[in-house]
């Protein structure tokens, strides 16, 4: 058998994993954390760590997996009432023994010496996960219970016994531990990554006074896992990651075509957009953008369709004054919960934080359609790079979830040339494109739309005269004159002109026909009178013949009656003249 065979007929077998429930980080996990081995989880203050432990733990009890959390920090009624900031009462499942708080308090003076180890306390852990039939633990802070002996060789023999005490009764472990900076301490606990399973780091990032979670797996034995940072924000629900993981697109397919709520823009998108793709609306400020998203929400409503706006710009208040000016009433649609704004500053958070909102107001709200205003805003979160991931995994889940989604983008300057509609790099994501610019012509500016592109759609490729009227938006017809297109006063009067022009082509266009009719009537005048001229003359012509031929006829019956020789030499019609010169000679013979 070859090398080849033998590695297309091989087959993976998966090793045992257990959810952790944390949402995204199974996904990241590619399943879950390995039952019945340890996972580290390592990262500064303020990361996270002893909350990922202590939701691993509160989602098995809930389901009905008992669970011990060991903690070397903080008090028992401390964990209970962190944990009720995140949403999790912990009473109930200790007073039906599926969670157990075990509290190592240690005085951070104290010093052990001698012949102390942990055999102690792991008589006390095996106990009590005897006891309730536990097979999950979460020993938080291991730094500080390796401190107090003072001794890096004693603190691995420690950390070797825990370790092969979790091994010998089968609990699926997560250790927490910090990271530091100096460098002395960091190779004092360097030996923690290479002893267990799956390592998980946790960090923050700070930039332009925006700070950002991140995770990363760096190890898992015996397992695949996803290997790039990802975003993770804690919030009341726990701790949430928003991972990009897949080997494949899931997208939904593109579903059936719905109204813009102008049917003019309709009719030069071919039938309007489609449900479940993704719209971008670029152009400079003040050309329409939110006119046209704002179009788009009354028609939603009025299908009985739902919205989420996510405004980065302004508040629900503004937004629905500004849209009575246009003649767009957006109340009805919010009085009748078909349209809920989300709005936020892009500073006040971090984009992963911006994104779980997003997404949470999505899926609770049920959502049909999503509108962000604008996407270029979310630069402001804390980096271009920020911005792209935010726009990139919304735009994900929503072809995932088979949901509209709207991008709405603010360019810079009245430039006429198309470089970057977004000016993220996601143009490409993007099913369909609108493009809003200015045109100044003289001494005016007014507005083109161009539909850019929009796929799946013999869309139109022709500038389109774009305006905002108190009844809403309106699209003139496609410019058909001379030349470069025009707008406005300048359209008005180049038609005017051009109206002009064919009315006086039309004048002598008619001058023309009526010169040509009457040629035709003298013509057909002419004719009639030669006609007749013509028909007088055969009518004589016959009448000549009828009478030379009477006369030969008589002739020749009087022959015939007066016994004339029927050979003799008679004279036909044709004859008649030849036949009287003979006669006249022969009489002057005789």
């Amino acid at each position: 058998m070859t090398k080849q065979t033998e590695l297309s007929t091989a087959k993976a077998v998966s090793i045992p994993k257990i959810k952790t429930g944390i949402y995204g980080l199974d996904e990241i996990l590619h399943g879950g954390i390995a039952q019945g081995r340890t996972t580290l989880v390592v990262g500064g203050p303020g990361c996270g760590k002893s909350i990922m432990g202590l939701e691993f733990l509160y989602r098995g009890a809930v389901t009905g997996e008992p669970s011990i959390f060991v903690t070397f920090e903080e008090r028992a009624e401390s964990v209970r009432s962190n944990a009720l900031t995140l949403g999790w009462n912990l009473a109930p499942l200790e007073q039906k023994e599926k969670f157990f708080i075990m509290a190592v308090n240690l005085d951070p003076e104290i010093i052990i010496s001698g012949n102390f180890n942990l055999t102690g306390l792991l008589a006390m852990m095996e106990a009590k996960a005897s006891a309730m039939g536990a097979k999950r633990i979460v020993i938080d802070a291991i730094d500080v219970l390796l401190r107090v002996f003072d001794d890096p060789a004693r603190e691995r023999n420690e950390l070797y016994a825990l370790h092969n005490w979790l091994l010998d009764q089968q609990m699926t472990s997560i250790i927490t531990a910090k990271t530091v900076r100096e460098e002395a301490l960091v190779t004092r606990y360097e030996f923690l990554d290479f002893m267990v399973d799956c390592v998980i780091r946790l960090g923050q990032h700070s930039v332009d006074q925006i700070t950002t979670r991140r995770l990363q797996i760096v190890k898992y034995r015996g397992s695949g896992f996803s290997r790039n940072e990802y975003p993770y924000v804690i919030d009341e629900g726990g701790l949430s990651i928003i991972p990009i993981t897949a080997t494949s697109l899931n997208h939904q397919a593109p579903g059936p075509q719905i109204s813009s709520g102008q049917i003019r823009l309709d009719s030069i998108l071919a039938g309007g957009y489609r449900q479940g793709t993704s719209i971008l609306i670029g152009g400079s400020s003040g050309t329409g953008k939110t006119t046209i998203a704002s179009t788009f929400v009354q028609a939603a409503y009025q299908r009985g369709e739902k919205v989420i706006y996510i405004s980065f710009e302004e508040s629900q208040t503004a937004l629905v004054a500004s849209m009575l000016g246009a003649g767009i009433d957006l109340r009805p649609a919010i009085e009748a919960d078909r349209l809920h704004l989300l709005t936020a500053m892009p500073e006040s958070m971090g984009s992963e934080e911006h994104l779980l909102r997003a997404l949470r107001a999505i899926t609770s709200f049920q959502a049909d359609h999503v509108i962000v205003d604008a996407i270029s805003a979310a630069r402001r979160i804390g980096s271009e790079q920020a911005a792209t991931e935010y726009a990139t995994r919304l735009i994900n889940k929503c072809k995932e979830w088979g949901v509209t989604c709207f991008l709405i983008n603010q360019t810079t300057g009245f430039e006429r040339r198309i470089q970057s509609i977004t000016n993220l790099g996601i143009s490409s994501l993007m099913d369909t494109v609108i493009f809003l610019r200015y045109k100044d012509t003289g001494g005016e500016l007014n507005r083109l739309l161009l539909v850019m592109k929009s796929r799946g759609s013999n869309h139109s490729n022709q500038y389109r005269e774009f305006l905002i009227t108190d009844n809403g938006i309106n699209l003139l017809d496609v410019y058909v004159g001379k030349g470069e297109v025009l707008t406005g006063v300048a359209r008005q009067e180049k038609e005017a002109a051009e109206a002009i022009e064919d009315r006086l082509r039309e004048q002598a266009i008619k001058k023309k026909e009526f010169e040509v009719n009457q040629k035709q009537i003298f013509v057909i005048g002419e004719s009639a009178r030669l006609e007749a001229e013509l028909e007088a003359d055969m009518i004589e012509l016959n009448a000549l013949r009828l009478e030379d031929e009477r006369l030969i006829q008589g002739r020749n019956i009087r022959g015939s009656m007066r016994g004339e020789d029927p050979n003799s030499n008679r004279l036909t019609a044709n004859d008649s003249d030849s036949d009287s010169d003979n006669q006249v000679d022969d009489q002057g013979g005789k």
